[in-house]
């Protein structure tokens, strides 16, 4: 599988992996030192987002994604998208255009997801 090819399929597998709260995939593809920024500024470990999606406070109620870009750099791949969404997170509402810059890693023989942001549009 092309390099490309392989970062689309990961970002896929992310995303159904976040609709089904599935930890365990979630905890193969992010990487144990794992930091993102979440629109208002505060930063999220991979500890965190695990716990998260093990006590369901994150709900996502409707997802449409478009990856804009993937940028392949040596070992790495730095892919913007753009998601459109509603759900919840600890009860609050979310809604709306989020663009991500997220950050893969090649690690052995797969990638992780290393570091990442996102912002509303």
């Amino acid at each position: 599988m092309r390099t490309y090819a392989t970062i689309q399929h990961h970002e896929n597998t992310l995303l159904q992996a976040m609709l089904a709260h599935d930890v365990e995939k979630l905890d193969a593809l992010l990487h144990d030192d794992l930091l993102f920024i979440t629109p208002d500024g505060q930063t999220v470990t991979k500890a965190m987002d695990l716990d998260a999606h093990r006590k369901g406070l994150m709900v996502i109620e409707r997802v449409a994604t478009v990856i804009e870009q993937i940028n392949i750099i040596g070992d790495n791949a730095v892919v913007t998208l753009v998601m459109n969404t509603k759900g919840k997170m600890i009860d609050m509402p979310i809604e709306g255009r989020f663009r991500y810059i997220r950050v893969w890693k090649k690690l052995g023989a797969d990638f992780k997801v290393i570091g990442g942001s996102c912002t509303a549009l």
